[in-house]
């Protein structure tokens, strides 16, 4: 399965590599492939300040954290994905938050879920017919119905 990785997902994986998003993210290698846009990088080094007052981690461990978790992510460069894909996403989530438009992108193009706890997103996407979503709970919960076969 492909998964299309927003930036809270990645952030709270980096915050508890050992909570449930960190998990999925660190030990899923055999049966979900991450994706996530190359913009998402320069992201986190943005907000490595702001990581290490929330966790009360030093630079160290959260560039630990930072390494365990990016190397299990695909970065797709953003040329990558066609203007039509763009177009549609942007219109999806113009009045919900023009921002997650790359995550939809992504999703249109590599025709795969996005992976959000961003509740006004889920919402407001599945009430435009768009159900490409996951929770962190189903995607563990997919996990391991996996695993257990």
């Amino acid at each position: 399965m492909k998964i299309i990785v927003d930036a809270n997902i990645v952030f709270s994986g980096i915050l508890n590599t050992q909570g449930k998003i960190g998990h999925l993210l660190i030990n899923s290698d055999n049966s979900i492939k991450f994706i996530a846009p190359d913009f998402l990088r320069t992201e986190i080094i943005k907000h490595h300040s702001k990581m290490l007052k929330i966790s009360k981690m030093n630079i160290e461990q959260v560039k630990e954290s930072e390494y365990l978790i990016l190397k299990k992510i695909n970065f797709i460069s953003e040329v990558q994905i066609k203007d039509t894909s763009w177009e549609k996403a942007f219109q999806l989530v113009k009045d919900i938050d023009p921002n997650d438009t790359p995550y939809v992108a992504y999703a249109k193009q590599f025709r795969c879920k996005i992976w959000t706890g961003d509740k006004k997103l889920i919402k407001g996407l599945i009430k435009k017919g768009f159900t490409q979503v996951i929770t962190t709970d189903e995607l563990f919960e997919w996990r391991q119905s996996k695993l257990a076969k």
